[in-house]
């Protein structure tokens, strides 16, 4: 269990998890909050008096903010205790909910949502290396899953869940019910998670010289291919359905919400799985997802064959970032909350390029074309996670010389 500050006390079991849940509660109401405006574009705009597609940009703002903090945030606060440091993000969370809801002007709404990134960007470069800290390492995965689980939920559900409290209580009061959560997170998080000095280290809190190892290098590439791969795909998924496999609008909602249902059932299971054998799902994953993203293409007009590859889709996926939430953990036990922050920033970049390139094939090239670019950008994926595996069998013989006994390290 890495948490072993001097003086520090360590939390018991019930009380662990307690600390577990409430960082998952606050997951949930920060990707909520990202993912909110995307079935509230038109309202906002017209009420603030801004463009469609200025208000679409409350989405990439955010991201923005997500990926610079992620990147800063160790270097700027590595010297102060994490737990008072995931409050604060916790707190901006909902300040940004309470400007956005109060919002007069687009500025106002864009400030709103930028203060949303750095608290996104932030609590989540933070997440791997404070769960090191609260379980037992044979815990991590368990831990990492259930926090994935909150992920899951919220990206099911924000988008359908705005268009629902939107239509009788409007977008402000739609946005303004993250604000009693992001509160109920901050106390449960203050009452329940312990304190946590920073660890005094003498190691860099650059992230990017990280990239220097070869195994973390390879992994971040496999990272950053996996999210461009998945999001080039999974953002055009529903003209696909509409226009290619001719589904209704009360079906599409049927099929992305078992896409949901199915993630949150991959994520349930996942923490067990990743016992034994992380890279060959590192490897298996982005295989499979190729595989279902090319036969989406060979069999997009038959609805029941859509759906069934769909569910299978967010089966794999979705558990995607706790296998690689677990990697970090067992290749930077020392360095994890930089780590996190560079693979927050890499997850964060990697949606950004696999949706916009995407979207750019979309509309020059045809609708399959995203997906094809999904299937080479994931096999590569699964590619560089076997030259990380290959990478970090080669650094074992040198672990294991390395507690060799004097003797035997002097025969011949």
């Amino acid at each position: 269990m890495n948490t072993a500050v001097i003086g520090q006390k360590i939390p018991t079991h019930s009380a662990e998890w307690s600390a577990v849940s409430s960082m998952a509660l606050c997951v949930v109401v920060l990707i909520a909050s990202e993912f909110m405006p995307v079935s509230l574009l038109t309202p906002i705009a017209t009420d603030l008096g801004i463009s469609e597609g200025r208000a679409g940009q409350a989405i990439s703002i955010s991201g923005l903010f997500a990926v610079l903090t992620s990147l800063l945030n160790t270097p700027l606060t590595g010297h102060i205790d994490r737990k008072k440091v995931l409050l604060a993000f916790t707190l901006l969370l909902a300040i940004s909910g309470t400007i956005v809801t109060l919002a007069t002007r687009g500025m106002f709404f864009m400030a709103g949502r930028a203060l949303l990134g750095v608290a996104i960007g932030g609590f989540w470069s933070m997440l791997t290396a404070t769960v090191m800290r609260l379980v037992p390492a044979n815990s991590v995965a368990k831990g990492l899953a259930l926090i994935n689980g909150g992920n899951a939920l919220a990206a099911t559900v924000a988008a359908p869940m705005g268009s629902f409290f939107g239509q009788y209580i409007g977008w402000r009061g739609a946005f303004f019910i993250v604000v009693p959560l992001g509160v109920l997170a901050f106390v449960w998080q203050w009452l329940s998670i312990p304190i946590m000095r920073a660890e005094r280290s003498t190691r860099s809190s650059n992230p990017f010289k990280l990239l220097r190892r070869p195994q973390v290098a390879l992994g971040m590439a496999g990272i950053m291919f996996l999210f461009m791969g998945q999001f080039a795909v999974f953002t055009y998924l529903r003209p696909f359905l509409e226009n290619i496999t001719g589904i209704s609008v009360n079906l599409l909602s049927f099929v992305l919400l078992l896409l949901g249902a199915s993630g949150l059932l991959g994520t349930f299971f996942i923490g067990t799985l990743l016992q034994r054998r992380l890279y060959a799902h590192l490897i298996a994953i982005p295989l499979s997802m190729a595989v279902i993203a090319g036969m989406l293409i060979v069999l997009g007009h038959s609805t029941f064959a859509v759906a069934i590859l769909l569910a299978a889709w967010g089966l794999v996926a979705t558990p995607a970032p706790v296998a690689w939430g677990l990697w970090l953990s067992k290749t930077l036990p020392e360095d994890a909350e930089v780590g996190g922050g560079l693979m927050v920033a890499t997850i964060q970049l990697a949606v950004t390029l696999g949706a916009g390139l995407g979207g750019a094939l979309f509309d020059e090239v045809g609708w399959w074309s995203p997906f094809a670019f999904g299937v080479l950008l994931l096999a590569g994926s699964a590619i560089l996670a076997w030259a990380a595996q290959r990478q970090a069998r080669s650094l074992e013989p040198r672990k294991n010389s390395s507690h060799l006994p004097m003797s035997s390290l002097a025969q011949p």
